[in-house]
C-alpha cells in the first residue's frame, strides 16, 4: 500500500470546526443554506485552511472556492452548504477529506492536488447550481434568473460577491475528479461495511404540477358538486405505486416533496393545488417508462375530477452518469487494500457535483456509512472510524492515479 501520510487528528479536527459554522447548538446538524452569512463564513474559513495548505485559494463567480495546486493536478472536493436543516457530514465530508489528501500529497511531495467546494449543490436556487455553471451545462444568463423559494435572486447573491470573486478556473487544468460522500443510504450500514465504490450515479426528472379546481365553501357545497385541487393531488400521490408497479425495480424511487394548497383556509375547498413530483433511477430508458406511466395517470385524474392539471418539467433533469472505469477499479484496489472484504460496488441514488464533471473529466466518487441511513436531517451522523477509513482510501486512490 502506498500509505500516503494522512493525518487522521488534523482531519477530524477540520470537519468539527466546520460544523461549528452554522451549527445547530442543540445537535450535530448545521443550517448553512448557499449564499447565507453562514455559507460565506465556511467559505472564509475554508479559503484560510486552503491557503494554510499551500493552496491558491479562488473564488469565482458563482461562488464556487477552489484551493488551487500549481499546474495540472487532480480535483478533490464536493460541497458545504447544506439544506436547511442538514447534517455536518453531507458535502462537508468531501471537501475535508481532499484538503486532508492535498496536505498530505504536498507533504510527501507527491503530485498536485487541488481541492473544490462547489455553491449550491443543496438547491436553494436549484439542485447543483454552481457546478452546473462551472461545467456548462447551465448558462449564467439562466442561472441569474434562478429565484429561490424566499424571493431572493441568484444574480442578487452573485452581486455580494463580486467584489472578492474572480473569473472561471479552467477546467482543463485537472486530470480527473475524486469525490468522497457519505451514502446517504442505509446499504454499507446495514452490511457492516466500510466503503462503497460508487460505479454511477441516477438519473433524475422532475415536474411541478399545477391542479385547478373550484375554490368554494367548505359547508355548504355538496361533496358530489367539488372540484376539490387536494382530492386531486392526492389520487395522483395514491395512484403512483400502482401505475409504476410493472416499471420500476426495488432501486426506483419517485417523491411528492412539497405541496401548497390554495387559499389554505380550513373552512375553503381547495382551488389550486401545486407540487412536485421528482423520481429517480439509473437507467434512461426506466426514467422515460415512469414517465410516460406518471403522464396518463395525471390525465387520467384530471378527467375523473373534472380539474385542470398542468405539469412544467423543471431544469433539474440530470441523466443517469457512470463513473469513469479507471478511477473505479483505481477506488476499488485502494479499498481492498485498506478495508479488505468490507467494501462494495454501489450505485448513487442521491445527486452530486461528479454528475455534473463526468463530461469533462474522468470522474469518481467513495461512499462511507451513514448511520441509520440517516441524512438530509440533523441526526445524520457517521463514525469516525469509518471517516477516517474512506479518507485512507481516498489517499491510496489518489496514490494509485498518480
Amino acid at each position: 500500500m502506498t500509505n500516503l501520510p494522512v493525518d487522521p487528528a488534523r482531519f477530524l479536527a477540520d470537519l468539527h470546526a466546520l460544523r461549528r459554522i452554522g451549527g445547530d447548538t442543540a445537535t450535530k446538524g448545521v443550517r448553512r443554506r448557499a449564499f447565507t452569512e453562514a455559507d460565506l463564513a465556511a467559505r472564509d474559513w475554508l479559503a484560510a485552511r486552503m491557503a494554510e495548505a499551500g493552496l491558491t485559494p479562488h473564488l469565482d463567480p458563482v461562488g464556487n472556492l477552489f484551493g488551487l495546486a500549481e499546474g495540472r493536478s487532480l480535483l478533490l472536493g464536493s460541497h458545504s452548504d447544506t439544506q436547511p436543516e442538514g447534517g455536518w457530514l453531507d458535502g462537508a465530508l468531501g471537501v475535508i477529506a481532499a484538503l486532508e489528501v492535498a496536505r498530505a500529497v504536498r507533504e510527501a511531495g507527491g503530485p498536485p492536488v487541488s481541492v473544490v467546494s462547489f455553491q449550491d449543490e443543496e438547491g436553494r436556487f436549484g439542485a447543483l447550481t454552481g457546478s452546473s455553471v462551472w461545467s456548462g451545462k447551465l448558462s449564467l444568463e439562466v442561472a441569474d434568473t434562478l429565484v429561490a423559494s424566499d424571493g431572493t435572486g441568484f444574480a442578487a447573491v452573485r452581486a455580494a460577491i463580486s467584489g472578492r470573486a474572480g473569473g472561471f478556473v479552467d477546467p482543463s487544468r485537472f486530470s480527473g475528479f475524486l469525490e468522497m460522500h457519505i451514502e446517504q443510504g442505509p446499504v454499507l450500514d446495514e452490511a457492516g461495511e466500510a466503503v462503497g465504490v460508487v460505479t454511477g450515479i441516477v438519473g433524475l426528472r422532475q415536474l411541478q404540477v399545477t391542479v385547478e379546481g373550484q375554490q368554494n365553501h367548505a359547508g355548504t357545497t355538496p361533496m358530489a358538486m367539488r372540484r376539490d385541487a387536494f382530492t386531486a393531488a392526492a389520487r395522483v400521490a395514491v395512484g403512483l405505486p400502482e401505475r409504476l408497479a410493472g416499471i420500476v425495480t426495488p432501486q426506483s424511487v419517485w417523491t411528492i416533496g412539497q405541496i401548497r394548497l390554495h387559499p389554505g383556509a380550513s373552512s375553503v375547498v381547495p382551488g389550486r393545488a401545486e407540487f412536485s413530483l421528482q423520481w429517480r433511477d439509473i437507467d434512461a430508458g426506466r426514467l422515460d417508462r415512469m414517465e410516460a406511466a406518471i403522464t396518463a395517470l395525471l390525465a387520467d385524474v384530471a378527467a375523473e375530477t373534472g380539474c385542470t392539471i398542468r405539469a412544467e418539467r423543471l431544469r433539474h433533469d440530470l441523466a443517469p452518469m457512470p463513473m469513469d472505469a479507471g478511477v473505479q477499479a483505481a477506488l476499488s484496489a485502494a479499498a481492498e487494500a485498506v478495508a479488505p472484504g468490507r467494501w462494495r460496488a454501489m450505485p448513487s441514488g442521491a445527486l452530486h457535483d461528479a454528475s455534473n464533471l463526468a463530461a469533462l473529466m474522468p470522474v469518481g466518487m467513495l461512499f462511507v456509512p451513514s448511520i441509520g441511513g440517516i441524512s438530509h436531517d440533523f441526526a445524520e451522523d457517521t463514525g469516525e472510524d469509518d471517516l477516517v477509513t474512506g479518507l485512507r482510501v481516498l489517499a491510496e486512490a489518489v496514490a494509485r492515479m498518480a
